[in-house]
């Protein structure tokens, strides 16, 4: 049995109702970033920087792209994808500034939104490649969501030390692919690409553009 059925044809959004998809996006990305930064007080120790890690926050531009996929094309749902991420920074920080403590100097919110230019689309898109009847592509979408978590593992393991946070990305890292996937071949495929796009992530996010911009 498939565990991503192939998508029903429907018919495609009208201009208003593309504008109104990517509205919504944002505004699910508000509410996330809200409840993200409610969750850091949640949880305990440690965990509380799973609540909005950057894995975590992908999850939201991924699921934009996949719920519009079959109904537009892949520019509105990067810029769905754009959105919700753009929604999770605003949320987030929005609610830190009014509710909690302020947040005090604006480095930090910009770094994720200039951060959110980037990964909203590419996760927007990965989720509607996923939803997609390019096996190539459904390859690539799911190693991306997959390979974002292992890259958080690596972080968690080798700069944090927090070996049960990394254990717990490498679960989700593993398991993206052999729940997403429709085929044992997709799955196979989707869990060594995303290996290796977890490797490839860590390389660029936290050893190049983080480390630069903290340096």
């Amino acid at each position: 049995m498939n565990a991503s059925p192939a998508i029903v044809p429907v018919p495609g959004l009208s201009g208003r109702g593309r504008v109104g998809a990517t509205a919504l996006a944002f505004a699910g990305g508000l509410l996330l970033g809200v409840l993200t930064n409610l969750a850091q007080g949640w949880l305990p120790g440690p965990w509380n920087q799973i609540a909005n890690s950057g894995a975590i926050w992908s999850v939201a531009a991924f699921a934009a792209g996949a719920l519009l996929a079959g109904r537009v094309g892949l520019p509105v749902a990067a810029v769905a994808g754009l959105c919700a991420e753009a929604g999770l920074v605003v949320g987030y920080y929005g609610y830190a500034e009014v509710v909690r403590d302020g947040v005090g100097s604006l480095f930090a919110p910009l770094v994720w939104l200039g951060m959110a230019f980037v990964a909203g689309p590419l996760f927007g898109v990965a989720g509607l490649w996923w939803r997609g009847a390019c096996p190539r592509r459904r390859v690539v979408g799911i190693a991306a969501l997959g390979g974002v978590f292992g890259s958080e593992a690596i972080h968690y393991a080798w700069v944090l030390h927090y070996a049960a946070q990394a254990w717990t990305c490498l679960a989700a890292l593993v398991l993206v692919p052999l729940l997403m996937g429709r085929t044992l071949k997709e799955r196979a495929s989707s869990l060594l690409v995303a290996a290796l796009f977890s490797l490839l992530a860590y390389l660029v996010l936290y050893e190049l553009v983080l480390s630069t911009l903290l340096d």
